[in-house]
């Protein structure tokens, strides 16, 4: 049986996310007839440019990371650009999205087939956009013949209340199985690899839990500045930004119980149980801080309220460090330490699970304290999963020391290793939900944080000042060091 026609509708199509990830990831899969033969692509935006215009910015960006001969890729990358269409419209506007209706119709010859629409807007507008494709009548209500999917970016609001509202409204225009919340970092290859790790592998459950764990710790750093994202982080800050979801998301993954299957709904149900089970942080175990000039051979680096854009005396923090407590059996006791920021001294996302002490050292002669052994997660740069332990230095005298047993996946790997986004989309096309975030998984997770968030807005509290390049704020390190 000859597959659905699929007609892609990429709103917010002349903006950074879609020329930078979206638009690359659907060549990538197209590259690798990964998608339905007969495809087409709508760009619609506010921005007014014509096929062709909308085109040469697209080709830009494209990689030909999987053509089998480099003379396949000017073929494909032709191919592609030739399914790439354009409309200009308002986001909020029916009669915008009744155009794209009457051109989908030109360009396909109809309207039968699958419709993905993927929100590449900023978070204001998801409603307006959703009201706005409601009302053209592109939603089809039944999907046994063909599907009508739509994903959006996180955040997901801006507090419990706001994201409650923005799922009760959203739903209804699309409903619960047709919304695909997406957090691109689930997409990644190490994070998808945190089930097999724990579930295929028997030697790490007899010791995955607080009898054998001291503490884990999640850390997710940037060397780069806000850029030119002033108008939109101001407003939310690196908690929503990234610890709310991102780090959220590692922390389910590694913590929850084993699920009955792989199907999407015994996952996220697991991952929703675990963070009910997190405590809501506390502002004590809270260190917020923002970035200051940079000082030293990186002088001339601007500080977060010189940035453009950026209200004068902003009060928003560009660093967190969150200490964590799950109440269950399993974690009772074992600090998840989460850390982010931006403007740091290295590019770097892992998590470090630290094991107990020996509890008996019967080398306290020549190394009075062992190190600890450690399995780290690397998730970016240079994927990887190494495992410090202590070893022997050959030698003629007994001499420890750490020493890593590690699996990179570059040396360890032939195969090109999927663009996270390439990997989601491919799911959505195929009505995999299991990497995408559940309503409420995603009430669970603003629950974590929406007391302490309402807290520093209603107390004004003023972030502790860091030079850009460094490794984060002072009280950030001597809170990971106490833990």
């Amino acid at each position: 049986m000859e597959p659905s026609p699929l007609n892609i509708i990429l709103v917010g199509a002349s903006g950074d996310l879609a020329q930078r990830k979206v638009l690359p990831a659907l060549f990538s899969l197209f590259a690798q007839r990964l998608l339905p033969p007969n495809l087409h692509i709508f760009g619609f935006a506010r921005s007014t440019l014509t096929d062709a215009e909308f085109r040469a910015r697209t080709a830009e960006r494209l990689l030909c990371r999987y053509t089998p001969e480099p003379h396949d890729c000017a073929a494909l990358t032709e191919q592609f650009l030739a399914r790439c269409h354009y409309v200009v419209g308002e986001y909020g506007s029916p009669e915008s999205f009744l155009d794209l209706a009457e051109r989908i119709q030109q360009v396909s010859g109809g309207l039968a087939g699958d419709r993905l629409f993927y929100l590449a807007t900023p978070p204001s507008v998801f409603l307006d956009v959703a009201r706005a494709i409601g009302n053209s009548g592109l939603v089809t209500c039944d999907d046994t013949e063909s599907w009508t999917r739509i994903v959006i970016e996180k955040p997901f609001g801006h507090d419990r209340f706001s994201s409650d509202e923005l799922v009760t409204e959203f739903g209804k225009v699309f409903t619960n199985e047709q919304t695909y919340r997406i957090d691109h970092y689930l997409g990644k290859e190490v994070i998808q690899n945190l089930l097999v790790l724990r579930f295929a592998n028997r030697i790490f459950e007899p010791v995955w839990n607080r009898d054998f764990i001291r503490q884990v710790r999640i850390v997710w750093k940037e060397t780069l500045d806000i850029g030119n994202r002033a108008g939109y982080f101001d407003g939310f800050g690196i908690i929503r930004d990234v610890m709310q979801n991102h780090l959220m998301q590692m922390l389910a993954l590694i913590a929850m119980e084993q699920p009955d299957s792989l199907s999407a709904a015994p996952i996220r149900d697991e991952k929703v149980q675990v963070l009910r089970a997190v405590r809501p942080v506390e502002l004590a175990d809270l260190v917020l801080g923002q970035y200051s000039a940079a000082e030293g051979d990186a002088a001339g680096r601007k500080s977060y309220q010189a940035e453009a854009g950026v209200a004068p005396n902003s009060r928003t923090p560009t660093y967190a460090s969150a200490v964590l407590r799950i109440n269950n059996s399993r974690w009772k006791g074992v600090p998840f330490i989460v850390e982010c920021g931006k403007a740091l001294d290295e590019q770097l996302a892992e998590i470090c699970i630290q094991f107990h002490d020996v509890p008996h050292n019967i080398f306290a002669g020549e190394v009075p304290q062992l190190p600890a052994n450690e399995l780290v997660i690397r998730v970016q740069p240079d994927e990887a999963i190494f495992l410090r332990v202590v070893n022997k230095v050959p030698g003629l005298k007994m001499r420890l020391e750490s020493t890593e047993l590690n699996l990179r996946y570059r040396t360890a790997f032939t195969a090109v290793i999927p663009e996270a986004y390439e990997s989601l989309l491919l799911d959505v096309v195929a009505g995999e939900r299991s990497l995408f975030i559940r309503a409420d998984e995603l009430a669970a997770s603003w629950d974590i944080f929406d007391r302490a968030l309402h807290e520093i807005d209603d107390r004004k509290i003023v972030p502790e000042p860091y030079p850009q390049g460094s490794c984060g704020p002072a009280a950030g390190a001597t809170q990971s060091k106490n833990r």
